[in-house]
């Protein structure tokens, strides 16, 4: 077993309490800590909001029910979705919708890099919804949306891919559009994998960053995990031994939040000043950068973070 350091871990039920936050009108509503509190909309969101609806596209700000899309659009920044609004994967604890997909847009990669024009944006986070019903995951459609959004705005790209089902070949094809961060998530530790991340598979996780870190070598990898699951934090310093050696320059953490009553729910709130101690450990065991917060999410400030990069 990895050897550990040793965290001092702090009841989040003394702090003082917001008012009741219901869930879909579920009488069944918890109390959210004080920390949990997001800014008002400002002017600049209408604004990204507009973009996003003329031009048709979707964004995980959205359809993920994101805690940080206020503060986000209203900077004109998102995080675009490709592939459509529905995912073949029924993971506990995202609200995307899941069911039947739908037919690629094939002008999609054009009207995403119009929209990163329009927005000004000079740093651009790509995700998708998973597509298991596509023989390749829909990874031309990732090289294709790269490669249209850096012709057409010169800006920095970032990835956030699915798993792909380990599909060797459709993954070299995402590294082969250059991406300046190739990110995949590890969400959350392997006990919890059936639950939270149903059809997907820890180390098929950890061989996509390893591959990406073995067929590209300068291009920093990314990761992420929710916290506040029923995870341990001897399991989460495990899974970060692991994402350390398979290479993984940057790492996100921050609290799961229920999007809805049908979700899984939290098990524990974990307060602001416990992330900075487990932020410290993690860079103790290595990466480059470590966001860790309530609030992280993986595309949270990812331009800021990679800046910081040596």
């Amino acid at each position: 077993m990895t050897n550990l350091p040793i965290i001092s871990l702090q009841n989040s039920d003394e702090a003082p309490a917001s008012p009741l936050v219901m869930l879909d009108g579920n009488a069944s509503a918890r109390r959210l800590p004080r920390w949990l509190k997001r800014p008002l909309p400002q002017a600049g969101m209408a604004f990204t909001n507009d973009v996003i609806v003329d031009l048709k596209l979707e964004t995980v700000c959205e359809s993920a029910k994101c805690p940080n899309r206020t503060e986000c659009w209203s900077t004109k920044t998102a995080t675009f979705m490709i592939g459509g609004n529905v995912c073949t994967r029924p993971c506990g604890f995202c609200s995307v919708p899941k069911g039947k997909t739908e037919e690629l847009e094939l002008d999609e990669p054009e009207r995403v890099a119009e929209a990163a024009l329009r927005l000004g944006l000079r740093y651009v986070v790509i995700t998708s919804v998973t597509r298991d019903d596509l023989p390749d995951g829909g990874a031309e459609h990732w090289y294709k949306t790269v490669l249209a959004v850096r012709e057409k705005t010169g800006a920095q790209v970032e990835v956030l891919t699915p798993d792909f089902r380990g599909n060797r070949a459709a993954v070299t094809r995402v590294i082969e559009s250059r991406p300046d961060v190739f990110n995949h998530n590890t969400e959350t530790v392997p006990r919890l994998y059936h639950r939270v991340r149903r059809n997907a598979d820890y180390q098929r996780t950890l061989d996509l960053l390893k591959q990406v870190r073995d067929e590209a070598p300068e291009m920093p990898t990314k990761s992420g995990l929710m916290l506040g699951l029923g995870e341990t934090m001897e399991e989460l310093f495990e899974v970060l031994a692991d994402l350390r050696s398979v290479g993984c320059d940057m790492l996100t953490l921050g609290q799961y939040l229920q999007p809805s009553a049908e979700h899984l729910p939290v098990e524990r709130f974990i307060p602001p000043e416990e992330f900075d101690q487990i932020g410290e450990l993690a860079r103790s065991l290595g990466f480059s950068m470590v966001a860790s917060g309530p609030f992280v999410r993986s595309s949270y400030h990812a331009g800021e973070m990679a800046s910081h990069l040596v």
